[in-house]
């Protein structure tokens, strides 16, 4: 038995995504299950009330891949990285809302590394995931999106991230991060029923 009813789902989903694909839904209900058997016994994420995970982890996520503009994605250059993924926010609902979108979850830890290969096995999804710190990818491999979501030291990943960020930086944030020099801010996007988080993109120059 689900743990939330598909339209639950939906309603809960209105504020960031008002109208989501039929085909969404059962994923997201499976993703949810899924994710509470997984956090029974390992920490993915705080949050532990369905409800609040579909506001907060899903309804963000897929907030913020509405708003990825696929237009200035050139061919074979539509590539997100999903930096510190976690247990897969904002990756997987990316890759689910926007399956032309190639996605790459990095997670250096090893439990989460696990949620990510069963989430991915279980939703028949062809998402790469990344069991490594970002540092260790080969020097040579971009992405035309990274992006950053409720990690540990938002100023370090984002040194970090930048350099594998062909075109943008996607981040979702409390407040206003510094940036590299050779990205600049787009206007700052409020995520719904968020006071204090901010959708933000940053365009290398």
């Amino acid at each position: 038995m689900p743990t939330l009813s598909e339209s639950a789902i939906a309603d809960l989903l209105t504020p960031y995504l008002p109208d989501p694909p039929a085909s969404l839904l059962p994923q997201l209900s499976l993703y949810l299950d899924l994710l509470l058997k997984w956090n029974a016994r390992t920490n993915l994420t705080a949050i532990r009330d369905p409800e609040e995970i579909v506001r907060r982890h899903f309804g963000e996520s897929l907030f913020a891949a509405r708003h990825l503009d696929s237009s200035n994605m050139v061919a074979g250059a539509n590539t997100l990285l999903d930096f510190g993924s976690g247990a897969g926010f904002p990756g997987l609902p990316v890759a689910l809302l926007r399956p032309e979108i190639q996605v790459t979850l990095a997670e250096s830890q090893n439990k989460k590394a696990s949620f990510l290969r069963e989430a991915i096995r279980t939703l028949n999804l062809p998402t790469e995931v990344w069991a490594d710190r970002v540092e260790s990818m080969p020097a040579a491999r971009q992405f035309h999106t990274v992006a950053l979501r409720a990690v540990d030291n938002m100023p370090a990943a984002i040194a970090a991230a930048a350099p594998r960020a062909a075109y943008q930086l996607l981040l979702l944030a409390g407040s206003l991060p510094a940036l590299p020099p050779a990205f600049s801010p787009q206007p700052l996007i409020q995520i719904p029923h968020a006071a204090t988080s901010v959708l933000l993109f940053a365009t290398r120059t």
